[in-house]
């Protein structure tokens, strides 16, 4: 065989090892993007598990905020039904039922007998404890997401991707400007005179 030959040869296995050398980085990107994605729904299954809990110990304090507990438990069923339809849903969704919770951690504030409760004091910290861990699981997410997306849209692996039909992840991220305040909660307990 001619020299011409193997140096075409050589080329080729170049070219198809660079194309599954890229295709597996996106693949393992797109992966990483969906694990990011199941550790938040693993967070936010908890959130929703614990909120009937936290309604349940709170309602025999708060007779006269009964609205108040009805919007916190329709907000978690419309979260749980917004599981599966997508961050953007999703994001909606958790963006309403923190607001809820927030309301719900307001109004006990004036009930001092439910905030020296054990029961809702270990229910706090739970569920203090998730929302740190929603948050940093969105975070990861997005980083993720961020990463997969640079990729796909960079030359050369934007060709590959272009070509093998992989398309750009959706950030979580929240839209309403309501949902973006900080809510102002104390958990603070009153100090003795």
């Amino acid at each position: 065989m001619a020299w011409w030959a193997w140096v075409i040869i050589g080329i080729v296995v170049v070219l198809i090892l660079w194309f599954f050398g890229i295709y597996n980085g996106l693949v393992r990107l797109r992966n990483q993007v969906k694990n990011a994605w199941a550790q938040i729904d693993v967070q936010l299954k908890r959130r929703h598990d614990l909120i009937p809990n936290l309604v349940q110990t709170v309602q025999g304090y708060m007779q006269y905020e009964r609205a108040t507990l009805e919007a916190v438990t329709k907000a978690r069923n419309i979260a749980v039904q917004a599981v599966g339809q997508g961050p953007a849903a999703q994001a909606k969704a958790e963006g309403e039922l923190g607001g809820a919770l927030s309301r719900l951690l307001a109004v006990v504030e004036r009930y001092p007998d439910l905030k020296a409760n054990q029961n809702f004091l270990a229910l706090q910290e739970q569920l203090t404890s998730t929302e740190n861990k929603i948050s940093f699981s969105r975070q990861f997410y997005n980083d993720s997401v961020f990463n997969y997306n640079n990729r796909i849209q960079m030359v050369p692996s934007n060709i590959v991707a272009s070509m093998t039909g992989f398309k750009q992840g959706e950030f979580f991220k929240v839209e309403e400007a309501e949902e973006r305040e900080v809510p102002k909660v104390s958990f603070e307990q009153p100090k003795p005179s």
